[in-house]
């Protein structure tokens, strides 16, 4: 196909994209343990459901031991080409509360040229750019094809990954896209070149054999709450510096985002200022972040004059590329066991680990996406990195050293992935699923 017939191919199969990807939102596909299963295996039943729509001839749900099943699919490479594999994720992050919501979460609402709902960006926006860009070829490929759509992206754990090194041939490609990222803003190609890695896990801090009356035992008795809080908060100094030892401030070589754009996009407040030092690309994509991601306190609705037995809190660490999310969590646990006052007893446990990823930005599937995202977005892409964590990707690369490893997608940072407001736009999305079916086009026809 030409590249003038592949744009009017996925043009005209939008409004069916459209439709396909707000069908898909409207499934509430949360994989997390306490969510019910079946809306989770509805969204896999209809994912095989669109993969078969795109022509692949071979379409199967798989078993991932302790997961929820991936949705795989495969067409034969033509004679002399490369085989490119395709990847996303159908499960979604809950919700949250909806009053924040201005549109009910799973009830995928067109407004101003997007769709707003809880999965429209993250990642079943991926699903249906895989989809739209592989209608286009009525089911004659240029390059041999494997898709690979998982069930439990978004909570920690081992799904995945096992069930890749376990079944290398299956998926092994010459290059692999993976549509879970996206744009620093719309219109705004870029390809993700660094993620960083992560480290999570739960500090326990235990004081009393159980809860006193504040009256009668407070400016005595030690707060477990106001223990974990010292500790907390000596995590970084009075300009949000990381206070840990062995954690120092990494360079990102590419250009980032502004103040003013990341202030915008973030939604900081009037007179709040940022936190840390060094360059915003520094700081987001190849330094280490720590971040309190809940607490386990009364709350202010319940709670009752007393001092805490016991407090709780789950603590986030974002990692450099290049370093070991086992160490970083090692040093921060460390650190919060020196910082512990008063003696108290500090238990930690549930750690998640992932590892980062640093891309080469050459080769051939490199420049043939490049030639690809310039025609479907009218400017050649940028190298950006995300501060987040994909751990299939660290997986893929230790399995398929050989493989060209390509991240970009229709989110875009302004999508609200993981907050109240989710939401894709539609051209973003046509942009996109054009750029991989060019790619698709440009890979074959220059490997061959």
């Amino acid at each position: 196909m030409t590249p003038d017939e592949i744009e009017g191919a996925v043009a005209a199969g939008l409004p069916q994209a459209v439709e396909d990807l707000k069908r898909l939102v409207a499934i509430p596909s949360v994989a997390f343990p306490g969510y019910p299963e079946e809306p989770v295996r509805a969204a896999a039943a209809a994912t095989e459901e669109l993969l078969r729509s795109t022509g692949l001839p071979h379409v199967r749900q798989i078993p991932v031991e302790g997961s929820f099943p991936a949705v795989y699919a495969e067409a034969p490479a033509p004679p002399g080409a490369p085989t490119v594999l395709l990847y996303a994720h159908y499960d979604v992050q809950p919700a949250g509360d909806p009053a924040l919501w201005r549109t009910p979460a799973f009830e995928p609402t067109e407004i101003d040229g997007a769709i707003h709902g809880r999965g429209a960006a993250d990642d079943k926006s991926g699903v249906i750019s895989h989809v739209a860009a592989l209608r286009a070829f009525q089911g004659r490929f240029p390059v041999g094809i494997k898709v690979i759509i998982e069930g439990q992206e978004e909570y920690a754990g081992e799904r995945l990954e096992t069930f890749v090194e376990q079944n290398p041939e299956l998926l092994r490609a010459d290059a692999i896209i993976v549509a879970d990222c996206g744009n620093p803003s719309v219109g705004d190609p870029a390809v993700t070149t660094s993620l960083r890695g992560m480290g999570a896990f739960t500090v326990e801090v235990r004081t009393l054999k159980e809860s006193l009356h504040s009256g009668s035992f407070g400016g005595a008795a030690p707060d477990a709450l106001a223990a974990l809080i010292r500790m907390l908060s000596a995590l970084h100094d009075d300009h949000g510096d990381i206070r840990v030892p062995g954690l120092p401030r990494g360079s990102f070589l590419g250009s980032g985002p502004s103040e003013e754009e990341f202030r915008a996009t973030a939604g900081v407040l009037d007179g709040v200022s940022l936190v840390g030092s060094g360059s915003l690309a520094d700081r987001l994509w190849a330094s280490y972040a720590i971040t309190v991601t809940g607490l386990d306190v009364p709350t202010v609705s319940g709670a009752i004059n007393a001092v805490q037995a016991v407090a709780r809190a789950r603590v986030t660490v974002r990692v450099p590329p290049a370093g070991d999310p086992k160490t970083t969590v090692d040093a921060v646990v460390d650190f919060l066991r020196q910082v512990a006052p008063w003696g108290v007893e500090v238990h930690v446990g549930d750690q998640v680990l992932g590892s980062g990823y640093l891309a080469d930005s050459g080769g051939a599937a490199r420049a043939a996406l490049n030639r690809a995202m310039e025609r479907a977005f009218g400017r050649p892409p940028r190298d950006v990195g995300a501060g987040g964590s994909i751990p299939l990707v660290s997986t893929l690369v230790k399995q398929f050293p050989a493989a060209s490893i390509l991240l970009f997608g229709a989110e875009d940072d302004d999508a609200s992935i993981h907050a109240p407001n989710e939401r894709v736009n539609v051209e973003e999305l046509r942009r996109t699923a054009l750029a991989e079916a060019l790619f698709l086009q440009e890979y074959g026809s220059a490997t061959v």
